[in-house]
């Protein structure tokens, strides 16, 4: 119900939005667009139905990402030499990023409460990691206007298909990840869409009608929601009633300025990253030749349609590229056979995955054989099929280490490996095993959040919930806005029989994830505990105080807006 209540809103505030966002006349002709070490390439024109001003490019000397090294080399010059397009003001209005982001924060409550968001560390790190050699292209080439804290996410659904969010959001369905066949083709998505943050399309595409403000933008995003929420391929047309949203979608995802803008700015990043530069044009490729039959174009050949002109355009800058072997991080492999598996929903379709992944096997059709041994051993442990599971995850441990030995590389493990021994181990009631291969990775892999989460819930498992308290406490100190941690220390806090931790660590929970109510009142139970000391009562205090205001805020946000 409290979904229904979020939407229902959004569609009130999008009957709000002012005609004059949608369609206003374009006095633009011709467009220059690239120059410089990448060669100069043709004109462009505006669509005549894309609002003056929308549009445009950031970046030079002074801009906030100026001044860091890495990427290449050759493509290392600002964006002064490197025109995009100069499609308008490319501050984003009266919209600025502390308020995308806010809004951002807001819509992600709710695709967090959704079944299919998946919160797996695993594939959370490995699309950050991806993301952040990306935004370290952006900063050494002047990329962007300023420098948004990209957190990536992945969606159980086997559509091919990723979008974009407020803020530095961006979603990632499972089913993309399972279609590329290269880290390079998977970074090229990945790449285009934070060109699209980068360049604050969404919010250049809402200020360009100054006085909409966050209703249209509100208005818009109920289009991107619902369609994540309904698995719908075109993410805009699954609320067509809301006719003036919609035509704003379409103009942001439809936009020939827009798409080749976030086109260019990801190639950029790939070729800046140390990505294969064909990687884009590659996936492009298949797409395009699937999209041939409209029943089976993919979702993201719909919502980013995939020109001749645009895919032609990748393939000349590809070529023109310095040339370079990129080698693929392990992760990817064993990324994609784990969301390969999280695709499924059943035990049925767990049992034909394992089938399919080991025919693969056998008629050395496999992409990746250690990749395919790691997804029927995941497959296996939700299967409950432990002792299968073990000589399975042994094969793709062994599958992997004679592939790195062949490539002249002394690594013997990673962190997909290592996490997923645990689980096995930590399921399968090994408790002691489970814990010692937990602190095992936890030392290897310090920077592994998926490491850090297992020894969590190992220890927790484990009833060793002293233990879990300091662990989580120093976990809640040094990443404070998520949620998991504080309901880990929650969860210790019991075990431990310290109720003053336990409230206020679910006060903090709750806060992150909106539920305003139930964080205060968590905290009004912390603050009547009778042991509770002078300090900690004036913390709780000042806090309760605090979420008090931010709670009546965001209802008078919501009452304003609708």
């Amino acid at each position: 119900m409290r979904l229904k209540r979020f939407i229902a809103a959004l569609l009130s505030v999008t009957l709000a939005v002012p005609p004059a966002i949608i369609a206003q006349p374009s006095n633009s002709s011709e467009l220059p667009l690239v120059t410089g070490p990448l060669d100069a390439y043709g004109d462009a024109s505006v669509p005549h139905d894309i609002a003056q001003g929308v549009f445009g490019m950031y970046g030079g000397a002074q801009a906030r990402l100026s001044g860091s090294p890495g990427g290449n080399a050759s493509l290392r010059a600002p964006m002064s030499t490197q025109q995009l397009p100069d499609l308008g003001d490319g501050s984003g209005g009266t919209l600025t990023p502390q308020a995308e982001r806010k809004l951002g924060e807001r819509v992600m409550r709710e695709i967090r409460a959704d079944p299919d968001y998946l919160d797996d560390w695993l594939v959370r790190d490995y699309l950050n990691s991806i993301a952040a050699k990306l935004a370290a292209a952006a900063a050494a080439q002047y990329v962007g206007g300023y420098r948004p804290d990209f957190d990536l996410f992945a969606m159980r659904d086997a559509q091919v298909n990723a979008f974009s969010l407020p803020g530095g959001f961006i979603g990632v369905n499972t089913g993309l990840v399972v279609a590329t066949q290269t880290e390079s083709e998977l970074a090229s998505v990945l790449g285009h869409e934070m060109g699209h943050v980068l360049q604050r399309h969404i919010a250049r595409m809402i200020t360009a009608g100054e006085h909409s403000g966050y209703a249209a933008l509100a208005g818009m995003l109920l289009g991107v929601l619902a369609g994540v929420l309904a698995h719908s391929g075109d993410l805009g047309s699954a609320i067509a009633v809301g006719g003036q949203a919609y035509a704003v979608d379409n103009q942001l995802r439809f936009s020939r300025a827009a798409e080749h803008e976030a086109d260019r700015v990801g190639f950029q990043l790939l070729a800046g990253a140390g990505y294969d530069p064909y990687g884009m044009v590659a996936f492009f490729e298949r797409l395009d030749r699937a999209s041939m039959s409209d029943a089976g174009a993919p979702a993201y050949a719909r919502t980013h349609p995939l020109t001749g002109e645009r895919i032609a355009d990748m393939s000349d800058r590809a070529r023109r590229s310095p040339y370079r072997q990129p080698r693929q991080s392990s992760e990817y492999a064993f990324v994609r056979a784990r969301a390969r598996v999280l695709q499924d929903r059943s035990r049925s379709e767990y049992a034909d995955g394992i089938s399919r992944m080991r025919s693969e096997i056998e008629d050395r059709t496999a992409i990746n054989v250690a990749g395919n041994w790691y997804g029927i051993a995941y497959a296996q442990t939700l299967l409950e099929r432990y002792d299968d599971a073990v000589a399975s995850l042994a094969n793709a441990r062994a599958a992997f280490e004679s592939a790195e030995r062949a490539e002249g590389d002394t690594t013997r493990s990673s962190p997909s490996l290592d996490v997923l021994a645990i689980d096995i181990a930590r399921r399968a009631g090994r408790n002691d095993e489970a814990v010692r291969l937990a602190e095992i990775a936890q030392k290897r892999w310090p920077q592994s959040h998926a490491a850090i989460d297992m020894h969590l819930q190992t220890l927790l498992t484990a009833r060793r919930f002293s233990e879990a308290q300091t662990q989580a406490l120093r976990e809640t100190r040094a990443d404070p806005q998520q949620p998991v941690w504080w309901r880990y220390l929650a969860q210790a806090s019991v075990g431990t029989g310290d109720a003053l931790t336990q409230h206020r660590a679910l006060a903090e929970k709750f806060a992150l994830e909106g539920a305003w109510p139930s964080a205060i009142r968590q905290l009004k139970e912390a603050r009547d505990i009778k042991s509770v000391g002078y300090y900690d009562l004036s913390t709780i205090d000042a806090r309760l105080h605090e979420l008090e205001a931010r709670y009546k805020e965001e209802r008078e946000d919501e009452k304003n807006s609708s």
